[in-house]
């Protein structure tokens, strides 16, 4: 084992190219148009669309949060280097929380619930009105939202703080904040994906939803973690703070996570499956049908078989194109996901993707790329001053 000397150590200062600004210009305008001729044309396409890449993003922007925390709280060394990258991305809560307001002008579009007439026609829909009704959720995501803002704020302004003071007491109170943040978003995220996913079909329901929607955000946001790191450990700007060592074990998380998404899934169907009751498998017999069985079996075969097969071996978690490949096409899974959750419920006998589609993942893709470039730009690239720094300096796996 070769312990990293001072002089093999840089860390650079992130600039973000010309090229990269105007591509996320360009996709933030590209959404604007989309919403533009969305609210002129075709409200209930734009809807359901928005909510799709608005859910997809900031399950990215949470994961970052939610994995930070989690190395605060079981006092990771190996990950300090790395753990930057996971704050960057929570930069995008923020957005989530305007983002979820902005879906309150679209909710009649999206929730029968939300309809008073549709209400009135449906005695399983009136039961549900104590916990089903606007004012409530408006409550509910302004909870979340905020209450994810502020753990960002005390967790990753910490981080930020101590590279200036040096202060090792930040460490141990990052230690009670991300316990405290984790049990928070065990109950709030649950809530949050059976508000704005699980709704759209008020009538079915699943005790673990939102475990599910979970397993989907940490893989999806393991798998941009993994590229962020592959990406730049390139560059040269995290010389020696960040090595194949760290990207391994980034993957090998990946993987791990990607058989646990595969678990929770089958977990969900297996239990409606075999109980069979009809308020519980309708949400099954919509994805059987009409294009949809293949949409399914792709999230079968791309979202676990492949990823799992290709990340097994341990050469492969150190291949950097293999890595980037395979990460990528878990992001594109994570969209399908989310897309084969939300879209049956509106077009259950077609498969439709277009132009709105496109227009509000480019919309929120450019704002998740100009939060991160800006908090690149703005913050060392490493935790600097952590007092587990000489742990990440040298680590090293041995399987």
């Amino acid at each position: 084992m070769v312990k990293i000397q001072a002089k093999d150590l840089q860390v650079g200062k992130f600039q973000a190219s010309n090229n990269l600004k105007t591509i996320s210009y360009a996709l933030v305008a590209i959404g604007l148009l989309t919403i533009v001729v969305g609210l002129m044309k075709n409200q209930e396409r734009l809807w359901t669309s928005y909510l799709a890449a608005f859910f997809f993003f900031s399950t990215l922007g949470l994961g970052g949060l939610f994995f930070t925390a989690l190395n605060h709280m079981v006092k990771a060394g190996w990950s300090v280097t790395v753990r930057r990258f996971s704050e960057a991305m929570s930069s995008f809560i923020p957005v989530m929380l305007i983002g979820s307001l902005v879906l309150i002008a679209g909710i009649k579009y999206l929730y029968p619930w939300a309809n008073p007439e549709e209400v009135a026609k449906d005695a399983v829909l009136a039961s549900k009105t104590a916990y089903l009704n606007v004012p409530f959720l408006i409550v509910r995501m302004l909870v979340f939202g905020v209450g994810c803002l502020v753990f960002k704020h005390f967790i990753v302004g910490g981080s930020l703080k101590q590279d200036q003071t040096g202060d090792e007491k930040i460490t141990h109170r990052s230690v009670g904040l991300s316990i405290a943040f984790i049990l928070f978003f065990s109950i709030l995220f649950s809530l949050f994906s059976i508000d704005l996913i699980m709704s759209l079909l008020p009538t079915w329901y699943s005790t673990i939803f939102g475990i599910y929607c979970f397993a989907g955000l940490f893989q999806a946001s393991l798998a941009t973690l993994a590229i962020l790191v592959v990406l730049f450990r390139r560059t040269g700007l995290v010389k020696g703070y960040i090595t194949l060592e760290h990207q391994h074990d980034v993957v090998k998380f990946t993987k791990g996570f990607t058989v646990f998404w595969a678990y929770i899934a089958f977990s969900q169907f297996m239990l409606i499956w075999y109980a069979n009751i009809p308020e519980e498998t309708e949400y099954y017999l919509m994805r059987a049908q009409n294009g949809w069985m293949g949409v399914s079996m792709a999230l079968l075969i791309f979202r676990f078989i492949v990823p799992f097969i290709a990340l097994l071996p341990r050469g492969n978690k150190r291949d950097d194109n293999l890595v980037l490949g395979v990460c990528a096409l878990i992001l594109v899974m994570q969209y399908v996901d989310i897309y084969w959750m939300i879209y049956p419920n509106f077009y259950e006998g077609q498969l439709t993707f277009g132009f709105w589609e496109i227009g509000m993942m480019a919309f929120f893709g450019g704002i998740f790329i100009m939060r991160l470039t800006g908090f690149f730009t703005k913050n060392n690239l490493v935790p600097i001053r952590d007092p587990r720094l000489h742990e990440a300096l040298n680590h090293h796996v041995t399987y």
